[in-house]
């Protein structure tokens, strides 16, 4: 496949990774107060429209947060695990992670499933708990059934095949045809562009965190760090292998480099030894300096 715009080769990954979409989604609890909004703007002499009050339905609900804030922390793994391809939500997912992607994902689907169905259990002594919180705001009629509800928590994945430009399925002619391979390699090539340059930013501000916090003499102006500053870059390596859907030779040396620098390497024997700490953020430095010279990056 080779790019419309500029005349280079593209790489087809059709086989080397897929699309998945994340279909994650639970209920705010949040609700516009049209009264309350405009009692505030008239009792500020303020022009209507310029504020408006949003109610907690259940006011501080922990099985409600505990949900919410789960499918945060899901969609991070999931942006974790993956690549960026399309407006619409689709990430690229090289097909060595996908045994790991899913094995996850799973095991997040069914701790949601069990922290939705605690929630449930206790909407309706939350509602109860409400009128008390919300005083005048409360309002019986804003709050759904318990069976409606339900079908505001959502949690699955769908995959799907990565298309080549030559895929077209439609009976047109060959010079409509044409035109639109041209504006689907275009569009592959950007899309891919973009997938890669996500994963080396990654490993960019993993490898910059750790540069910066291993720059110290061991005396009073000693940095910390946490033990995940050296996980963080261990899971780099991982992702540049896993990720290397195009056989990038520069992402594949990044990564050996980068692999031999960290071997063996603990966050407490960086903390003991200030030789290792220099030897290994001088190694870091060399990887992160590849980085810094990619032109497509622009850093």
């Amino acid at each position: 496949m080779t790019n419309a715009m500029t005349g280079t080769a593209v790489p087809s990954i059709s086989s080397a990774a897929m699309l998945v979409e994340l279909s994650i989604g639970t209920w705010t609890g949040r609700k516009l107060d049209k009264k309350a909004s405009q009692d505030v703007t008239t009792n500020n002499h303020a022009d209507k429209g310029v504020a408006n009050v949003h109610k907690k339905l259940l006011g501080d609900c922990t099985e409600l947060d505990a949900v919410q804030k789960f499918t945060a922390n899901a969609r991070n793994v999931h942006y974790a695990c993956t690549m960026p391809w399309s407006d619409t939500g689709l990430r690229l997912l090289p097909t060595t992670q996908y045994f790991k992607y899913h094995g996850e994902m799973t095991a997040l689907q069914t701790e949601y499933k069990r922290l939705v169905d605690i929630f449930l259990d206790a909407y309706s002594w939350e509602i109860q708990n409400a009128q008390l919180k919300l005083g005048t705001l409360f309002n019986p009629d804003e709050y759904p059934s318990a069976d409606s509800l339900t079908s505001k928590f959502r949690f699955g994945m769908n995959y799907m095949p990565l298309p080549d430009a030559g895929d077209w399925r439609v009976t047109i002619g060959s010079e409509t045809e044409s035109a639109l391979r041209s504006q689907y390699e275009g569009y592959y090539a950007q899309q891919l562009q973009t997938a890669m340059g996500d994963v080396w930013r990654r490993a960019h501000d993993a490898l910059t965190k750790m540069s910066e916090r291993l720059d110290y003499a061991d005396g009073p102006t000693k940095k910390v760090f946490r033990d995940s500053l050296v996980t963080n870059v261990h899971d780099m390596i991982d992702l540049l292998g896993a990720c290397n859907v195009t056989n990038d030779p520069v992402m594949a040396r990044a990564q050996r480099d980068l692999d031999d620098a960290m071997r063996g390497i603990t966050p407490d024997a960086l903390r003991e030894d200030p030789y290792l700490r220099a030897e290994t953020r001088r190694k870091v430095n060399e990887v992160k300096k590849t980085i810094d010279n990619l032109p497509s990056l622009g850093f």
